[in-house]
């Protein structure tokens, strides 16, 4: 494998851009924080890389320490891509850009493509910023499903599909609503009040959430 590039600066942000700076790198951190992936899942929900930027960036991570590959046991067979523990320390990293650049989410274009697990992150940033507590949400959006976890760091912090078993809340609001948390124009509690948004369950969780 080629020696990385590097800035050659002794200076610890300068480390960081040698391991994460490269096009797409933290994309593909995006994917992986919500759990392993297999390369085709990966290039299908990273439009517009190429299957070779993706194969040599993957490579980089991996001799980074940022990510591992293993094969799931049978029936299932397939090999995923998933975060080190180092790799997932990245998620305040991805968390304080997308804070810092939700002034730029203006109207969607007719370019730009979209996933439903990418609302994720600024729902999750809507989520602690209530100091809502433990349980597993389910959150359904016109584009599709997704679910996240709170107060569980051992696990990823949200996923792509319906939630595993059964949670503890399901959200459901429309992706007008949900681009309005994204570009931090609404607060959640303000959405649940106006009806653009609604919460169903009998958890805690979800009680503490109608009760914002």
């Amino acid at each position: 494998m080629p020696p990385r590039r590097s800035y050659d600066q002794y200076c610890s942000a300068a480390r960081a851009l040698d391991a994460v700076g490269d096009r797409w790198t933290l994309l593909i951190v995006r994917e992986l924080l919500g759990g392993p992936r297999r390369y085709t899942d990966l290039h299908a929900d990273l439009p517009g890389v190429s299957t070779d930027v993706l194969a040599s960036r993957l490579k980089d991570m991996e001799r980074d320490g940022l990510a591992t590959r293993r094969r799931l046991p049978p029936p299932a067979g397939a090999q995923v891509y998933e975060l080190t523990e180092r790799g997932a320390e990245l998620l305040p990293v991805l968390q304080a850009l997308g804070a810092w650049g939700a002034p730029a989410l203006a109207a969607r274009r007719p370019t730009d493509a979209v996933r439903a697990h990418w609302f994720a992150l600024p729902l999750l940033r809507a989520l602690h910023a209530l100091g809502a507590g433990r349980g597993l949400l389910e959150v359904r959006l016109d584009e599709g499903c997704f679910h996240v976890r709170l107060g569980s760091p051992q696990a990823p912090p949200y996923g792509d599909g319906p939630a595993p078993g059964e949670p503890d809340a399901r959200l459901t609001l429309d992706t007008a609503a949900c681009e309005e948390i994204s570009r931090g124009g609404a607060a959640l509690p303000d959405l649940l009040r106006r009806g653009r948004a609604e919460v169903t369950g009998d958890g805690p969780l979800a009680g503490e959430l109608r009760a914002v």
